[in-house]
């Protein structure tokens, strides 16, 4: 990894409470299943974006909403604990999001999300602009109204700040949100999804149309990088035993946006992000598997 040097991320985004169940086998429709543990831990793609950002080192801002009650107060706490600047986080009548989880023995992971404090993240409010505007780049992802989405890439694009979109939840997305983004990072499923191709070469190709820069992640098999120059990037990914993949492509967009912002090109960028999701899969949980900027440093030295 680089030297150090501070960068600034705003993320506009979720926040969830994580409810996450451990079984053998996901239950099917209609099917009970018996789990061997239960945790809670906050997340969320905007808040574990936020954190995997700052835990890799950059400074950041979380911009969103969270309820008035026991899990916004937690959520707040581990924010604050990874020194996130939660000036832009407003708490709202009622319940904080939350997102029930079931982990299984494959590592892989369904979801529901309940958006509870996150529907009303429809757009700006004093203040906002003033976040994004003093940073080098935004964060944004599907968890929060399409109108809260739109209108901070706009404010991204006002500002010269560089506008990276998590395309998830998948959903089609409109003219006026991806006018303002620069990099778009979606996993393969979202790529296909919003490309209309199942193979990523031809994802890719069809996304540089939407957007100048896209990395698409393909989980074991690394990830792709395009951009309108005609540059393209793969950088495979490290080979380890994954015990829970909630939250790595959080880990990987957060990290990337770190490394990016202290100047590294974009393979180097790459790599990091991949070294910080290989970490982030060997552990339980989402905000709680995430690497320190040592974590990945240390990571890196050992391949």
């Amino acid at each position: 990894m680089m030297d150090h040097v501070t960068t600034t991320v705003a993320v506009f985004g979720s926040c969830n409470m994580d409810l996450v169940a451990y079984a053998d086998t996901a239950p099917k429709r209609g099917e009970t299943v018996l789990g061997r543990e239960f945790h809670t831990v906050p997340g969320g793609k905007g808040a574990n974006q936020a954190l995997a950002a700052a835990k890799a080192g950059a400074a950041v801002r979380m911009i969103g909403a969270v309820g008035e009650d026991e899990f916004g107060s937690e959520i707040r706490r581990v924010l604050q604990e990874s020194d996130v600047d939660l000036a832009g986080l407003r708490s709202v009548p009622g319940r904080s999001g939350t997102a029930h989880i079931v982990v299984d023995d494959q590592g892989g992971n369904s979801i529901v999300v309940v958006p509870a404090a996150n529907g009303t993240v429809d757009g700006l409010v004093d203040g906002d602009e003033e976040l994004i505007a003093g940073s080098q780049s935004l964060l944004l992802q599907l968890e929060i109204p399409f109108s809260g989405v739109a209108a901070a890439a706009a404010a991204g694009r006002r500002n010269g700040v560089r506008v990276v979109l998590t395309p998830a939840p998948a959903a089609e997305l409109s003219e006026d949100v991806l006018s303002n983004v620069d990099l778009l990072v979606p996993n393969e499923h979202e790529a296909a999804i919003l490309a209309g191709h199942d193979d990523p070469d031809r994802a890719l190709a069809k996304l540089l149309k939407l957007v100048p820069e896209v990395v698409i992640t393909l989980g074991a098999r690394g990830s792709l990088y395009g951009n309108r120059d005609g540059a393209r990037v793969e950088v495979p990914s490290f080979p380890v035993e994954a015990v829970d993949t909630t939250a790595a492509g959080d880990t990987y967009v957060g990290v990337l946006s770190a490394a990016l912002g202290e100047g590294a090109d974009m393979p180097e960028a790459m790599r990091t992000a991949s070294a910080g999701s290989a970490v982030s899969v060997q552990r339980n949980g989402a905000s709680s598997s995430m690497p320190t900027r040592r974590e990945i440093a240390d990571f890196l030295a050992g391949r």
